[in-house]
């Protein structure tokens, strides 16, 4: 597999092109909106800078990653030679199956179509297509350059051939591929997300405040990140996505958002990305806090 294709520009798809790039795959990344794509590649580009800061990185590989990427705003002419294709649209189930049907349309017969779905059933996905066999989840972790699992998702008519190609490719990545069966939520957010709705649970008690909360999972648990800034990192819609995905899938209460949650979300108060959530991301307040670096 040399023609990488990756669907969606956001936080999720402009890393994992990122990665395949700077692993010296050909990658064509496609998003709907042109905006979408340019800020991307600023990313991208962003954290490229970081990592040649950081000696780990020349400006020569750094343009040989960025000339190995092209965009294109059409599903159909970004995948007509795609040998591996991921999917890294939004975690809603009606637009997955709109793409994941375009791919299968457009891409050649022995392309395989993964998806980045957190949660979202791979046999759901791939009844979309007419190559169920060759459908299959590769679930990367945020921030995609950094993290090394990788949860690789057999749907129910996944073959060997599918999953054994796509498990190698994900250590040619210099990634740690796991096995992870086709549940709701996987493995990951299985066991993370119902931490972190209990923190916005504990939250909305009124046991403890945000900051507190995180600091006790932080100094008491030895997490590198409290739930609550956690869930502003992935985002507050993300997150409740993923509960509303297994709380239908196991019907169990306990995977049931809070209504705090709920409320954000709906309120557009979603993490880092909109600038609010359980912390204040707002240009104001990180001038605030430059501000007090200087007058300490």
């Amino acid at each position: 597999m040399k023609n990488i294709t990756v669907i969606g520009a956001g936080t999720m798809g402009n890393g994992i092109a990122h990665t395949f790039a700077q692993s010296g795959f050909k990658v064509n990344l496609a998003d709907i909106s042109q905006a979408a794509l340019e800020k991307g590649l600023k990313t991208i580009t962003t954290n490229l800078d970081r990592i040649i800061a950081k000696g780990n990185l020349t400006e020569a590989q750094k343009q040989e990653t960025l000339a190995n990427i092209t965009t294109f705003t059409s599903v159909a002419e970004a995948v007509k030679n795609a040998d591996l294709i991921v999917e890294a649209a939004t975690e809603n189930l009606g637009l997955k199956l709109k793409i994941f049907q375009e791919m299968d349309e457009n891409a050649p017969e022995h392309c395989i179509l993964s998806t980045n779905t957190s949660s979202i059933s791979i046999t759901k996905i791939a009844s979309a297509t007419q190559r169920p066999q060759k459908v299959i989840g590769m679930h990367f972790m945020n921030p995609v350059p950094i993290m090394k699992l990788v949860e690789i998702i057999k749907g129910y008519s996944t073959s060997s051939e599918t999953f054994d190609a796509v498990f190698q490719m994900s250590k040619t990545l210099g990634k740690v591929p796991v096995e992870v069966n086709d549940y709701p939520g996987f493995v990951a957010n299985r066991i993370l997300m119902p931490m972190i709705n209990e923190a916005i649970e504990t939250l909305y008690n009124g046991v403890a405040g945000v900051q507190e909360i995180d600091t006790v999972m932080k100094l008491g648990m030895a997490h590198p990140m409290g739930p609550l800034q956690l869930a502003d990192f992935i985002g507050l819609d993300v997150c409740l996505a993923i509960l509303n995905v297994m709380y239908d899938g196991f019907k169990n209460p306990k995977y049931a958002p809070n209504p705090l949650l709920v409320n954000m979300v709906t309120a557009g108060k979603l993490g880092v990305k909109s600038g609010e959530g359980f912390y204040d991301y707002s240009e104001s307040k990180k001038a605030e806090k430059v501000a007090k670096m200087f007058l300490k």
